[in-house]
Formats: structure tokens, sequence, C-alpha cells
């Protein structure tokens, strides 16, 4: 984020609420919490529980395998299994558009 951004300017103006206005804090001080008490709860939906739970896994010997073939520069680019998934990738976009 650049610094003076619209974000900051936003920021800026949530520090001239006037005494105990959406502050927990002491009196004169500022708060960002909205005045939100500790005790509220947040509930997620039941799609939102599943992304919560699925766990990214993955290979670790194949990253230290890939990251060794970096290091020492014998790494190869396959450009046209690139190519072939942007392609793929783009057609499901379109045919995603026109249905």
């Amino acid at each position: 984020m650049k610094i003076g951004s619209n974000l900051d300017k936003a920021l800026t103006g949530l520090s001239s609420r006037p005494e105990g206005v959406g502050s927990t804090k002491t009196p004169g001080k500022t708060s960002l919490d909205g005045g939100v008490s500790k005790s509220a709860t947040v509930t997620l939906s039941p799609a939102a529980n599943l992304l919560a739970e699925d766990t990214a896994t993955f290979d670790a010997a194949k990253v230290a395998r890939i990251k060794q073939a970096i290091d020492s520069g014998s790494y190869q680019v396959n450009a046209g299994a690139i190519a072939d998934k942007l392609i793929g990738n783009a057609k499901e976009l379109l045919q995603g558009r026109q249905g």
C-alpha cells in the first residue's frame, strides 16, 4: 500500500471520534475496534468451514528436489506444458462466460 493512500486517509478520520464513542479504551484514547465487545461471536457458513478444514498438503521431498535443482542451475522449465495449461485455463474461462 502506498503511503498516503485513500485507506490511510479513511483510517485517519476514525481517530477523531469523541471520547467514549466506539472505544473501549481510556477516555481520550482512540480505537479502531468500532466499539465491538469482546463477547462478539462469529459464525462461519458450512462452505467456509469446509475451506477452513482443507489443509494444504504438499510433497516436501518434491519441493526439496526442485529447490536443489534451482540452486544448482539444473532446473528445466517445460515451456510447452506451461503454454498448454494457460491455453486450457483460457478455454475454461471463455466457456464459463458463454454458458
